[in-house]
């Protein structure tokens, strides 16, 4: 029998004190944290916590004092010891020969070990009454405070005055400083997650005819069909591993326009006779304390809730989608308190997907904080957090539109280490004249055209992509010669950062210098344990995306469809699907991802934390010390068929840009985005295994299922 060390009977013994039911003894021995007199006029800056837009240039004053501001969260630290005991436990959750493997927590239990301590909390709170403002719950895991008060009240306790915006014709409110608090209250409070009505960026983009590749020709319109051919779930299907049993979340913050057109998709493309799936919509209510959760009704991120709860479906088509959903507050995300709430009820969610994102350096210190402390939680309670890479390739933090001007950045709501960041590929066929190959002249029952894995590269729409700019004869993409100052090009809507995202983590922790530009004090999460592999950089930071699907939107022929019949998106789904929506974007790869973690989940009976560890894990396996020829995905119809996963070698996520951070400009007006300004080192090219365009690559499903 194998000898357990000190350090892993010691977490048994922690993790069995906290399922014997002593949550309140584990809470009281939780070191305190405040420890002096709570004194308004001895006060620390929470920096990293305004908005770029709270400026002279949009302000038009401040609210009024009795503005209401509607269940603001204050977010709660855990003393350094208990957080690291809590880093100890998600490792040995995940690991095989741990006696602690998959013996996941409830809510209760990560509360009463690892949440901050009732004393500190009773400070916090006693001090938010004090000046006037109303608590409206504690979290199950101690981990925030929902409250609420008046702009009078904010102005009062945090020292920062809430104003009116004008951005670009659109109202918005934000603070204009970053809030203060009683230095007494620095050890447990971790900061306020929003002041602002800032909203993240749904990661759809819709499809766009580019002549130059098509011509006006052939669209290879991707189905659920199609699906299960190019990443090898038919055979899963036929074996009966349909996500039966399993329970998908897409988080959200609107409702469906209606469910009927998540039943016209199955029915559509020959899913509806799988029995067992559902599709419902929640609002789910915090366990205690009153409701923050109010329903949102269909809003303008209505397309993304019904391709998320469709695309979901059709890599699991027997599991049950639910769509979570929560209004947004006038401060926070309606997702997030979705997501939380979930979190709190007496059974975890198994597996969630987010489409939702916005840049660590936008997204603020406080906001990335809050993220990363609802998948450390989720994880340690066994759920598996599927989040997009995001849609404007290296430059996430995109300031102008098409065009890159504050330099290489990632999605705060990606870049934890405690979810699976997914990224978006394009088919890379057409490229290579060679669509006959791999697609039928004629479709199937159910629409379906593809007749075997298709090569991929990474999904780039931009003119700095070097298979864009190499099958356009050109020798370069910078330079008044190069391909982005091209007039043709540039006409051709080929100025353009859409594509997926990947980098590393930058500014997680700490300000900007500049507005929205990594520098300054940031700093990116440290490089999980478990994310070694060859190609991976010793970087000392956290890299996404973890693994890429297909989500282009019709640059080279392909796109994903949906049905969504919402009069305000302009849809249909009356006649054949060449006729609905059609769109791209890693809003479309994290769901189908998020829905074969669900085959996984159901061969192995229990669910699975933290994916990644054993992604790694494969992956590592898999390509060695030096990659796996035999994985290529260039390979295409002959790669080998025992492969986990397809290495992705061709292709880039650069973008055009301009300006003076990331961007090689040596004449012309467009440059390309590249970690140097003196010379071009490509933001990021594809290489032998791990990469900032794919990851660890693609995925066949079956091979992934048998062999977790």
């Amino acid at each position: 029998m194998k000898k357990r060390s000190y350090y892993d009977l010691r977490l048994a013994l922690l993790a069995a004190t906290a399922c014997m039911g002593a949550a309140s003894q584990a809470a009281a021995e939780t070191p305190r944290l405040v420890t002096q007199a709570v004194d308004d006029a001895q006060t620390i800056r929470l920096p990293g916590n305004t908005r770029p837009e709270a400026s002279a240039k949009f302000d038009r004053g401040a609210v009024a004092d009795g503005f209401a501001l509607n269940h603001m969260q204050l977010l709660l630290k855990r003393p350094a010891e208990t957080d690291a005991a809590l880093d100890g436990l998600i490792t040995a959750l995940h690991d095989r020969s741990s006696p602690l493997y998959q013996h996941w927590l409830t809510a209760e239990e990560f509360g009463a070990r690892y949440g901050a301590a009732d004393a500190d909390i009773s400070a916090v709170t006693t001090w938010l009454t004090s000046h006037g403002f109303t608590v409206n719950s504690v979290s199950v895991g101690r981990t925030t405070i929902d409250f609420s008060g008046t702009a009078a009240q904010v102005r009062d306790a945090f020292h920062t005055e809430i104003h009116n915006l004008d951005v670009d014709g659109v109202h918005h409110i934000a603070n204009m400083s970053d809030p203060w608090i009683p230095a007494a209250l620095r050890g447990v409070v971790d900061g306020i997650v929003s002041l602002h009505d800032f909203r993240p960026h749904t990661y759809m983009k819709p499809k766009t005819q580019y002549t130059f590749s098509s011509g006006g020709g052939t669209y290879y319109a991707m189905t659920p069909a199609d699906l299960a051919t190019v990443y090898n779930l038919t055979p899963l299907f036929k074996a009966g591993i349909t996500g039966k049993g399993q329970t998908v979340v897409v988080i959200e913050d609107t409702d469906v326009y209606t469910a009927a057109d998540w039943t016209t998709f199955r029915k559509t493309f020959g899913l509806s006779s799988y029995k067992d799936a559902t599709f419902t919509t929640v609002h789910p209510k915090p366990s205690k304390g009153s409701n923050n959760c109010s329903d949102p009704h269909v809003n303008d991120a209505e397309g993304e809730a019904i391709l998320d709860a469709e695309w979901a479906s059709s890599s699991a088509p027997d599991a049950k989608i639910e769509l979570a959903s929560c209004a947004d507050s006038t401060t926070t995300f309606g997702g997030l308190l979705a997501l939380q709430n979930l979190l709190e009820a007496k059974t975890a969610p198994t597996i969630v997907s987010i489409s939702y994102g916005e840049c660590e350096t936008l997204n603020g210190a406080t906001a990335n904080a809050a993220y990363n402390a609802a998948y450390k939680e989720a994880v340690t309670l066994g759920t598996s957090v599927f989040v997009a890479s995001g849609d404007d390739g290296a430059a996430i933090c995109n300031g102008h539109g098409d065009n890159a001007t504050y330099g290489i950045g990632v999605s705060g709501f990606a870049s934890t280490p405690y979810n699976v960041a997914v990224g978006g590929t394009d088919f890379g066929d057409t490229a290579a004249g060679t669509n006959t190959t791999y697609w039928s002249s004629k479709n199937t029952k159910y629409y379906g055209s593809a007749l075997s894995y298709v090569p991929e590269i990474p999904w780039n729409d931009s003119c700095a992509s070097s298979v864009i700019f190499t099958y356009l004869g050109f020798k370069e993409a910078y330079g008044t010669s190069g391909a982005c100052n091209n007039s043709t090009i540039q006409n051709d809507g080929l100025i353009t950062t859409a594509g997926g995202s990947g980098g590393p983590s930058g500014c997680a922790t700490g300000t900007p210098k500049v507005t929205g530009v990594v520098g300054g004090t940031c700093k990116g999460y440290a490089k999980p344990t478990w994310q070694k592999l060859v190609g991976n950089p010793a970087d000392k930071v956290r890299d996404i995306p973890d693994v890429s699907l297909f989500a282009a939107n019709g640059l080279w022929s392909h796109y994903l469809v949906f049905c969504d019949t919402d009069p305000n998106d302009g849809g249909t789904c009356s006649g054949a699907p060449e006729n609905w929506l059609g769109a791209g974007g890693t809003s479309f790869a994290s769901p189908i991802m998020a829905g074969i973690q669900a085959l996984v989940d159901e061969k192995q009976g229990k669910t699975q934390g933290n994916p990644n560890v054993e992604y790694y894990k494969l992956a590592a396996t898999e390509y060695g010390t030096k990659g796996n020829s035999k994985c290529n995905s260039t390979l295409g119809n002959k790669v080998e068929s025992t492969c986990t996963f397809y290495d992705v070698t061709l292709g880039d996520i650069d973008v055009n840009c301009t300006g003076k951070y990331d961007c090689y400009l040596p004449s012309g007006t467009y440059g390309v985005l590249s970690t140097s300004d003196t010379k071009f080192l490509k933001a990021y090219g594809t290489t032998t295994g791990w990469d900032f365009s794919t990851g660890i690559g693609s995925v066949n499903a079956y091979n992934l299922v048998k062999n977790w």
